[in-house]
C-alpha cells in the first residue's frame, strides 16, 4: 500500500490529497490453486512419512525392526531432527519405474543433536522399495555428508538396504563409489559410525567398512559380499545367512564389525553413549563430562597381581577402577580377545584405552589382536583423544599359523600407529613386558609420554626357561641358573636406572598420576615430518 501522501492542492479549500491506494485483487480461483497445492505438499509429505504403507511398515515390526523414522527418533535428542529432501523422488523410467515412486525415495536423510552435539544421520527405508540405493538416494546421502564436512559434524549411517537398484544400473553403482568416495574423504576429518540393522550386502558393504566403527543388531542384520546362494553356485557351499555374514560371524571370527547389542532400541541407545564419547571433529577436543571426585587413591588394587606370574587376572578389573564411575565402554569385546579396547573418562576427559588380557592367551599379541589395537590407536591419534596402555604382554603368539599368517607385517602395525601418534601417551606396566612385544605396546622408545612400572613388573627379552635355555646351555643346574637369572631381570628397576620407565609407583596411586599426567599433557604439541602419508604395512 502506498504511503506517500501526493500533495495536489485543492484550489478552493488548499487542502492536500492522499492518494489513493492500488490493491490487488486475488481471485477466488488463485486462492483454491494455492490451498490445492499446499494440500498437495502436505500429501506428499505424509506419504514420505508413511514410507512404504501401513502392510509393509507392519511386517518391518514383525521382524522386531523400527521403521528408519522411527530409529531417528530414538538415536537423536527429541525435538532436534531436521529433514533434508523430503519429496525427493527417484528419475528412473526403465521396467515400469516411473509408476512406483515414493518421496523420499528409501533414505531418510538430516542432522539432529544427540545430547546436545550436532551429528548427521541418514537411515535407510527398508520398507520402500527394500531400501535399495537409486541414483537419487546417494545424493541425499552424498549431501548429508559434505554438509557434514563444511560444518565439522559427525556421520551416523544407519542401514538397512536390499543393496544397489538393479533397475538404474550402473548409476546406483556410481551413487556407492559417491558415498565410498566421500567415507575416505572424510576419515580422521569427522568420525563415522555405521548400524547395521537389516541386510546390507553387495558392494553396500564397503561403505560401513570404510567408518570408525560399525555395529550390528543380532539375529536381525547381515552383512556380506556375496549371499548364500551365489556361495552355492560358485562353490557348492550351502550356508545360512547368520552362517556367512550374521552378528557372531563379524564380531567374533572376521572382526568386521566392532560389537552387537540385541535389538533396535539397545543398539540405538549404545550408539549414543558411544558417541558422547566422541570430538565433533579432528580440530575440536572430546566433551568433557561431569563426575563424582572419589578418593583417587584406590588400595585394593596393590593386591590385584596374583604372586604365581603365570596365574592370570582380569586387566578389566584395573581399567574400571582408573575410569570416572568405573565406566568403560568396550570396542570389539567378542573378537581378539587377548587384547582390550575402549572408551572410558578419567577425571572427566575422555581416554582411549588398550590391554593386554592375561585370561585370554597369557595376555600375547598376534595377528588379530595387534590389527584390532592398531586401527584403535589409529582413530584415538586422529581425534585428540589420549591413549592409556595397560601391559601384560610375555611377547607374540609363537607359531606355524602366526608365521604363515603375516605375524611380522600385522604386529609393525601397532608398532607404527604407536610411534605415529602425537596424543598424549601414558602406559603402565602391571606384570610381564617380554621381548618385541615390550617394544610394541607403547614403549618410551616410541614416543611414550609417561612410562610406569608397578613393582611387579618383569621387564626382559624373554621368560626365564627359555632364556636359561640359550644362555645356559649344557648346564646342568637349570634351576639355579633360572633363579639367577629372575633376579637379574624379573624387576622393573634395570629399565629404571635405564630410564626406559620414568618411575616405579604403587598400584593405588595409578589413578591419581594418570589424571596428573593427562592434567599436565593437556598442552602437548609434538608434530611427525612432512610427509604426504606414511606407508603403513597393510
Amino acid at each position: 500500500m502506498l504511503t506517500r501522501i501526493t500533495r495536489r492542492v485543492n484550489r478552493r479549500s488548499r487542502t492536500p490529497v492522499r492518494a489513493q491506494p492500488k490493491f490487488r485483487f486475488i481471485s477466488y480461483e488463485s486462492t483454491a490453486t494455492k490451498r490445492a497445492a499446499m494440500e498437495e505438499i502436505e500429501i506428499n509429505r505424509n506419504l514420505a512419512k508413511q514410507g512404504g504403507g501401513e502392510a509393509r511398515i507392519a511386517t518391518q515390526h514383525k521382524k522386531g525392526k523400527l521403521t528408519a523414522r522411527e530409529r531417528i527418533a530414538l538415536l537423536v535428542d527429541d525435538g532436534t531432527f531436521r529433514e533434508y529432501d523430503t519429496f525427493v523422488e527417484h528419475r528412473c523410467t526403465d521396467f515400469g519405474m516411473e509408476k512406483n515412486k515414493i518421496p523420499s525415495d528409501g533414505v531418510v536423510t538430516g542432522h539432529g543433536k544427540i545430547f546436545g552435539r550436532t551429528v548427521f544421520v541418514f537411515s535407510q527405508d527398508f520398507t520402500t522399495l527394500g531400501g535399495s540405493l537409486s541414483q537419487t538416494n546417494a545424493e541425499k546421502i552424498c549431501k548429508i555428508m559434505d554438509k557434514a564436512i563444511e560444518v565439522g559434524a559427525p556421520v551416523i549411517g544407519l542401514n538397512d538396504s536390499g543393496g544397489a537398484r538393479i533397475q538404474e544400473g550402473v548409476k546406483s553403482l556410481a551413487g556407492y563409489a559417491e558415498i565410498f568416495k566421500r567415507n575416505v574423504l572424510s576419515s580422521g576429518v569427522v568420525p563415522q559410525l555405521s548400524l547395521i540393522m537389516g541386510p546390507c550386502a553387495g558392494g553396500a558393504v564397503y561403505s560401513p567398512a570404510l567408518t570408525d566403527f560399525t555395529f550390528m543388531v543380532k539375529d536381525t542384520s547381515h552383512l556380506f559380499i556375496t549371499g548364500p546362494g551365489v556361495v552355492k553356485t560358485v562353490t557348492g557351499e550351502e550356508l545360512t545367512q547368520d552362517e556367512l555374514g550374521g552378528f557372531k560371524t563379524h564380531t567374533a571370527i572376521s572382526g568386521v564389525a566392532h560389537g552387537a547389542y540385541e535389538n533396535d532400541i539397545i543398539a540405538l541407545r549404545k550408539l549414543r553413549d558411544l558417541f558422547d564419547y566422541l570430538p565433533l571433529n579432528n580440530l575440536t577436543e572430546p566433551p568433557t563430562r561431569e563426575y563424582n571426585p572419589v578418593e583417587a587413591v584406590d588400595h585394593s588394587l596393590d593386591d590385584i597381581i596374583p604372586l604365581d606370574s603365570n596365574e592370570p587376572y582380569n586387566m578389566k578389573t584395573i581399567i574400571k577402577k582408573i575410569s570416572d564411575d568405573a565406566k568403560f565402554f568396550e570396542i570389539m569385546e567378542d573378537y581378539a580377545k587377548n587384547i582390550i579396547i575402549g572408551f572410558s573418562r578419567v577425571a572427566g576427559n575422555t581416554v582411549g584405552i588398550v590391554g593386554n588380557q592375561p585370561q585370554e592367551l597369557a595376555g600375547c599379541l598376534d595377528i588379530n589382536a595387534s590389527v584390532k589395537a592398531a586401527r584403535f590407536v589409529r582413530f584415538c591419534d586422529a581425534f585428540n583423544i589420549p591413549v592409556i596402555t595397560f601391559v601384560d604382554v610375555p611377547g607374540f603368539l609363537p607359531g606355524k599359523d602366526q608365521e604363515h599368517g603375516g605375524i611380522i607385517r600385522h604386529g609393525a602395525k601397532l608398532l607404527y600407529a604407536y610411534t605415529e601418534a602425537t596424543v598424549p601417551k601414558i602406559t603402565v606396566i602391571t606384570r610381564k613386558a617380554y621381548g618385541g612385544a615390550y617394544d610394541v605396546m607403547s614403549a618410551k622408545h616410541l614416543r611414550g609420554d609417561s612410562n610406569y612400572s608397578w613393582p611387579t613388573g618383569e621387564i626382559a627379552v624373554m621368560g626365564s626357561k627359555g632364556a636359561v635355555e640359550i644362555i645356559f646351555k649344557g648346564d646342568e643346574n637349570k634351576a639355579e641358573r633360572e633363579e639367577e637369572y629372575i633376579k637379574k631381570f624379573y624387576s622393573p628397576l634395570p629399565p629404571a636406572r635405564e630410564g626406559f620407565i620414568d618411575d616405579i609407583i604403587n598400584p593405588r596411586d595409578t589413578r591419581r598420576i594418570i589424571m596428573e599426567d593427562l592434567e599436565l599433557l593437556r598442552t602437548k604439541k609434538q608434530k611427525n615430518p612432512w610427509k604426504k602419508h606414511g606407508n603403513i604395512p597393510l
